[in-house]
């Protein structure tokens, strides 16, 4: 029973891959491998059945993290954007050039996730797209770069993405270090991308001009940006000064945000308030793409409990020997399987006492674990977020972006060989 565990999950992902072909949505296949690779988990009788429900438990506070820190953050973007205030960057964004658009847009993002996450990051910067694009093929294209930057920021700083953070935390790897040896790798698998994204805009460059809003611009406008923009950036500093988990934060910074909106429209009857509440933004955030995060994050929860990772990661080290080619395999093994059980097992595997901290095989692990999640879309927290909010088709993604993706995370990979 425990091999049809594995089966489960390589079907499901594939109805993810499939679901405009089989015309089933991606969060049902998601959410129907997690509940089954459990429940075969836990009829097999290879553990005791308390066993399997403490090891469900631990996995579930874990996840249960992820989703609430995306329902906060995506929470405080909506009621920022109820009140427009995204106008004070989209109105200084002048130009129609999509070529200089994408660029503006990939470093805003490379290094705004450095000092927020890649996953906040990504929310932020599609609200910001949509108000500058329209739906259509250029802003998948843009959004997908918006992944691939806010991965590639995230590597390289300590608190930009979880696998970094978890490395951090773990001694492998100290700030200073991390940030001079992956800015560089991690600024290339990016460049690259983007020189590639830029040849193909070559001939279509200029963007029709959105339509300007003719309502009234919100009362708080400005305050409820900078309060929206402020509570992101505080999440990593929350987290610094008390130590408590960055979905503590981002809550923290909701409720204050909250606050200021009943504040700010406290003399309005309930008809006119309604827009500007944080019940209003809550009704408007896609739940489906976080109960698909819940059935993904759930089924991989059972590969790591069954070990199958960490055997992964052992036959690897037996079979393949060579230390850049294993963390290379890592990184585009996480853009099939969630990176954080890969560089947990990982950092079980290889002791400090023989790979002390900033060692070369810790460096380079931040950057693959950091970047390759881009190679698809949803091999990264960023990239779920996105695929979500966009409703980006997991064969689109593949065919006009995952090679660019695996060209610039390997253009960065061999840059730190070189470098080191």
């Amino acid at each position: 029973m425990i091999t049809l565990i594995p089966a489960i999950f390589i079907l499901g992902y594939l109805a993810i891959a499939f679901e405009h072909s089989i015309h089933i949505n991606k969060t049902a296949s998601a959410l129907l491998a997690g509940v089954l690779c459990w429940t075969f988990y836990i009829l097999s009788g290879i553990e005791e059945i308390h066993t399997v429900m403490e090891l469900l438990s631990h996995h579930l506070g874990a996840i249960s993290e992820i989703l609430f820190f995306l329902l906060g953050a995506m929470t405080i973007v909506e009621l920022v954007d109820a009140h427009h205030g995204f106008k004070i960057i989209t109105d200084r964004i002048q130009t129609r050039n999509s070529i200089s658009l994408l660029w503006i847009i990939a470093f805003v993002s490379f290094f705004l996730s450095a000092v927020l996450d890649n996953l906040t990051t990504s929310i932020v910067m599609v609200s910001l797209l949509r108000k500058l694009v329209h739906k259509g093929q250029k802003r998948l294209l843009m959004s997908a770069v918006v992944i691939i930057a806010a991965n590639s920021g995230g590597a390289w700083s300590p608190i930009g993405d979880v696998t970094t953070t978890m490395l951090w935390i773990g001694g492998q790897i100290s700030a200073f270090h991390i940030i001079k040896a992956v800015f560089l790798p991690s600024m290339i698998s990016l460049i690259v991308p983007l020189a590639l994204f830029s040849y193909q805009l070559r001939k279509d460059k200029d963007l029709p001009v959105l339509e300007k809003s003719t309502s009234q611009t919100p009362d708080g406008s400005t305050l409820m940006f900078f309060l929206g923009l402020g509570s992101l950036l505080f999440v990593p500093i929350f987290k610094t000064i008390t130590h408590l988990p960055p979905y503590m934060g981002i809550l923290l910074g909701l409720s204050v945000v909250w606050i200021a909106s009943e504040i700010i429209h406290k003399d309005k009857d309930e008809e006119a308030k309604r827009p500007f509440s944080a019940g209003h933004a809550l009704s408007k955030i896609d739940s489906s793409s976080v109960l698909f995060f819940l059935g993904i994050l759930l089924a991989i929860s059972c590969l790591e409990s069954l070990g199958l990772l960490a055997r992964l990661a052992v036959w690897m080290d037996q079979e393949i020997g060579n230390q850049s080619v294993i963390v290379t395999s890592i990184g585009v093994a996480s853009a099939i399987i969630d990176n954080v059980p890969l560089v947990a097992a990982s950092m079980g595997m290889y002791p400090l006492s023989a790979y002390p901290m900033d060692h070369s095989l810790w460096e380079m692990m931040a950057y693959c674990a950091g970047t390759g999640g881009s190679i698809l879309i949803i091999g990264s927290a960023a990239g779920v977020a996105v695929m979500g909010m966009e409703k980006i088709d997991f064969i689109w993604y593949l065919k006009r972006v995952s090679l660019v993706a695996l060209i610039g995370y390997l253009a960065g990979t061999f840059t730190y060989i070189l470098l080191s």
